[in-house]
């Protein structure tokens, strides 16, 4: 068995991009972008981090819409649809509730800011069966950098090389491999038509079957 498992947090844990999406799209489509352009861009921005996406908008809006101001609105509008309701992945809380039953050690390893990642997962009933979770504002270097994985095997006292780690987006399973964790890659929102990287990553369509693949793949390798 893995000796940690590492999750990622939006679009893995939380159905949580689609929500970013729709508020995104309603912050910049009523100021005169195309839905048939930002939708696209928006999805390049999944697994950014926040200075990453700070970034990538400052590049993609008019020069007439103030970036900060975009951010904010979209943030206050995400944060509503998220207080109405705030949607779980598939099968999520039961795979986890079972690798705590079985008294498997987890923590987050996300992009989101820890203290917003906290209250999210928190609201989601999901922060419980992990041991801490480590937002993209509390790591060395953010994903596709290894430094997330290397520094949530480090503090959990483990062989990086031993963890589990899952992600949706191409940067998250890139940070992952490069950290030497048996990672697979159940693949979320994505650009249309874009392939996954061939990173050597394993390929889920669920949580669950993630969890097996990478468990399977642990017990090969300790042989």
């Amino acid at each position: 068995m893995p000796e940690a498992y590492l999750f990622d947090m939006d679009g893995l844990l939380l159905d949580s991009e689609r929500v970013a999406m729709s508020s995104f799209l309603a912050t910049v489509v009523p100021k005169g972008i195309a839905m048939a352009e930002a939708e696209p861009f928006f999805l390049t921005l999944v697994g950014t981090s926040a200075a990453t996406t700070n970034a990538m908008l400052l590049e993609f809006l008019p020069a007439a819409l103030k970036p900060a101001e975009i951010i904010e609105e979209w943030r206050v509008n995400f944060d509503a649809a998220i207080a109405a309701h705030l949607p779980v992945k598939d099968g999520v809380a039961e795979v986890l509730a079972g690798l705590a039953g079985q008294g498997a050690r987890m923590a987050v390893v996300t992009s989101t800011m820890g203290d917003r990642a906290r209250h999210h997962l928190e609201v989601a009933d999901l922060l419980g069966h992990v041991e801490f979770v480590l937002g993209g504002d509390e790591v060395r270097a953010t994903k596709p950098d290894p430094a997330p994985y290397l520094q949530a095997a480090e503090r959990l006292g483990v062989d990086p090389r031993r963890c589990a780690a899952f992600e949706d987006s191409d940067r998250g399973i890139a940070a992952a491999v490069a950290a030497g964790c048996h990672a697979v890659q159940v693949p979320d929102l994505r650009p249309h038509g874009k392939p996954l990287p061939d990173l050597g990553q394993m390929v889920a369509g669920t949580l669950a079957e993630a969890v097996q693949m990478a468990q399977t793949s642990v017990a090969k390798a300790a042989r």
